[in-house]
């Protein structure tokens, strides 16, 4: 363990984007990183509990950096809290951001990161409306020198001219996936779109694994079951991962944790992707196959391949060819993108048996439901109907994502965004291009 004390010497204090960006700094490490100051104690990838410390200048904090590199990590946050000057040459102006479909949790982490204003702060002023961006929305953002949106927002050519017409500049999208932009449209008009390239690769890939596994045995049956206090068996018969072979379609950061924590249940992993990580074959960690290979030999496949629509490209990757292609009794997770996977050929498929267990966190026809509160209707005639009457199938509502490690990341790095933006900066891996 390492140990330290340095003297806050930021002219006020350690603020909103000194504590976003030691929380971020202190996420990418395998250091356990503990500040005190005033009495209070902070863990160090936890920027809510940082900014409680109310450091102001002067106040001596007190880190333990243990496990991990301790020598290097205790150097670079040192350097970051004993940092003096986040100023720029010249202060820029306010830049106005219109928020749209807001959550209770936006404004848990987005809000204390636009709070201060001036030298070394983020600068912004952010106006949150529970409405999604689409073209009958868009007018809201009049006056507005951004908008930020998430996947469920609409952003096609037409609310692209609108928000054009009326002012805006830029696009921020607190999410990796941009296929909701029309990318052209905004080029043509001069907005940029900047997005969250990564947030947390483990959130998405750990919730995959608990899905399929919450599918394959049945622990939403089980759990129902138990609160009857029916206490048999019958239904819940699962199989075993260990010695099974997992295939990953999309060996980016998520494709990558997730064959990790296959490899951690005993699997052999394959892996497809257009452009294969030679470092992970090196590793051991995977082999690479072709898409059939994969499709016959896997008997737990996970998807992680972003949407690219057109020839060529993974819309409905998974179709009714692709299925047939499947070993019987075949585990299929999906927590990329929803038409990755033919939900009508899904659904054929689950009439006649195919799968021992389906996980969706995202599938094709959730939009209209993504993060909206539907439990007084009906909903018999949707494709989310028809999925739940499957007792293999578990549905989770496009929450991969949303832990509280990723919810601090997608804010950190969207203020970042915005920032660069107001002061003339390069977006650098952010800014999404036609």
């Amino acid at each position: 363990m390492k140990e330290f004390r340095c003297v806050v010497k930021n002219p006020i204090g350690i603020h909103a984007r000194l504590a976003a960006l030691l929380a971020q700094l202190c996420v990418g490490m395998k250091s356990s990183v503990t500040l005190f100051c005033n009495g209070k104690q902070a863990n160090g990838n936890n920027v809510l509990e940082i900014l409680a410390l109310n450091a102001v200048k002067g106040d001596t904090v007190t880190v333990k950096v243990e496990g991990g590199k301790e020598e290097e990590n205790t150097l670079l946050i040192k350097d970051l809290i004993c940092k003096e000057d986040f100023s720029e040459e010249t202060t820029p102006s306010i830049l106005k951001i219109a928020f749209f479909g807001t959550k209770d949790y936006d404004r848990i982490f987005f809000s204390k990161l636009e709070e201060e204003k001036g030298p070394g702060t983020y600068n912004c002023e952010i106006t949150y409306l529970e409405s999604r961006l689409t073209l009958e929305t868009a007018t809201l953002a009049k006056g507005y020198d951004a908008v930020c949106i998430f996947v469920n927002d609409e952003a096609p050519a037409e609310v692209v001219e609108v928000l054009h017409e009326d002012g805006v500049r830029l696009i921020l999208l607190r999410c990796a996936g941009f296929n909701n932009v029309d990318l052209k449209a905004a080029a043509e008009y001069g907005i940029k779109v900047a997005r969250v390239p990564a947030y947390s690769p483990y959130a998405v890939a750990e919730h995959a694994m608990a899905i399929i596994q919450e599918a394959n045995r049945r622990l939403h049956k089980a759990d129902r079951k138990v609160r009857d206090n029916n206490f048999a068996l019958s239904g819940l018969l699962g199989v075993d991962l260990h010695n099974k072979i997992c295939g990953v379609m999309g060996t980016g950061k998520i494709g990558e944790c997730f064959a990790r924590i296959a490899r951690g249940y005993g699997m052999t992993v394959i892996g497809w992707d257009a452009y294969p990580n030679q470092k992970l074959v090196e590793e051991g960690l995977l082999t690479y196959v072709d898409k059939d290979e994969l499709l016959r030999k896997a008997d737990l496949i996970s998807l992680h391949a972003p949407l690219i629509m057109g020839e060529n490209g993974t819309y409905h990757l998974i179709d009714e060819e692709a299925i047939n292609k499947m070993k019987d009794s075949v585990m299929l997770v999906n927590t990329a993108r929803g038409p990755l996977i033919d939900s009508d050929a899904l659904i054929r498929a689950l009439k006649k048996g195919k799968f021992q267990a389906v996980a969706l966190d995202v599938y094709e026809g959730e939009d209209e439901n993504v993060y909206t509160d539907r439990s007084d209707e009906a909903l018999s005639s949707s494709i989310t109907a028809r999925l739940q009457i499957f007792p293999q199938l578990v549905l989770t509502s496009h929450q991969a994502f949303f832990t509280r490690e990723a919810m601090q990341a997608i804010a950190v790095t969207t203020m970042e965004n915005a920032r660069n933006f107001n002061e003339g900066k390069d977006l650098g891996s952010a800014e999404v291009k036609a």
